[in-house]
């Protein structure tokens, strides 16, 4: 074999001992014994090599699909918090409320109380300060399908939205893996119609024409470039919501009183690493708006 063969044969080797290991460590971390928990142990060990080199700066993997009247997007992750306290966080509905209103365009949400305990009431508007009367009023759905010491599965799920949009859904998977951390998946998806795809298609063709995504497309001519449209959307807004989740986590370390705080700005903070796809207004502009979106959020003005 030349030196060129051993070298290649060398990192698979390398590449192979690694994520064997990784899986191992996640096997040690938790009991694996349902089916779901061994499925997503399996895909964790697809993606670890590309955890540890990717453009994203971090152990992450985004994913997306366009098809007829659907998007989906999907981020993997590798995070550096215990499985107990990703479960014990997410096992209940008002965490999704708090992750929610990081979202720029997330205007208000609020569970409900007794019976309606898992519902959410949640309005969706311009990605600046809105009055909730101009705002989209949805209503989310918290279901909880599995809550184990090797597994999480948690959704929430809309059956409307807005310009026709319909049968919104965020779900949220994970399972721990070695070090003491957690192996998640996010998955953002909705259906739509002409309206709401006309609607997309002007925004995008408009004030949204810069508008690009992560991953990267044939153009057609040779090159390639940001992926655009329908995706582009869909990926931009399963990375807010994943950095969200990620603000979320990392904030419940914090006294009660500087949580939300340290949520907003770790918030910004990191979308601001991906500005070209994630910008939308200086930091000041966002902590402002987000302050004030919370307080209302808080109150009992609106149910």
């Amino acid at each position: 074999m030349n030196r060129l063969g051993t070298i290649a044969a060398f990192a698979a080797l390398l590449i192979a001992f690694v994520s064997d290991g990784a899986l191992a460590g996640a096997r040690n971390a938790g009991t694996a014994t349902s089916p779901e928990a061994t499925g997503m142990l399996a895909r964790y060990r697809t993606f670890v090599p590309q955890f540890a080199h990717n453009p994203f700066g971090r152990p992450l993997a985004l994913e997306s699909q366009e098809s007829t009247g659907q998007v989906s997007g999907d981020v993997y992750a590798e995070i550096d918090k215990p499985f107990a306290v990703v479960s014990k966080a997410f096992a209940s509905a008002p965490a999704w409320c708090e992750v929610l209103i990081l979202h720029i365009n997330t205007k208000y949400c609020r569970t409900g109380l007794g019976a309606e305990a898992n519902n959410l009431s949640v309005w969706v508007g311009r990605k600046h300060e809105q009055d909730l009367d101009n705002a989209f009023a949805m209503r989310f759905a918290f279901r909880l399908d599995a809550a184990r010491p090797d597994y999480l599965a948690a959704q929430i799920t809309s059956p409307d939205g807005p310009f026709g949009s319909h049968d919104y859904a965020i779900r949220l998977q994970a399972v721990p893996v070695a070090g003491g951390k957690t192996f998640m998946r996010l998955h953002y998806a909705y259906s739509f119609g002409r309206v709401a795809r006309l609607a997309t298609e002007g925004y995008l063709a408009t004030s949204g024409s810069d508008k690009v995504g992560f991953s990267r497309v044939d153009t057609g001519d040779g090159k390639r470039d940001y992926v655009r449209g329908m995706r582009g959307t869909i990926e931009r807004n399963t990375m807010r919501y994943y950095l969200a989740v990620e603000a979320y986590l990392d904030s419940l370390s914090k006294p009660p009183g500087q949580q939300f705080a340290s949520r907003i700005e770790h918030w910004f903070d990191a979308t601001e690493q991906y500005r070209l796809q994630l910008h939308e207004m200086d930091r000041s502009t966002y902590l402002s708006m987000k302050q004030r979106e919370y307080v209302r959020q808080q109150s009992a003005a609106v149910h």
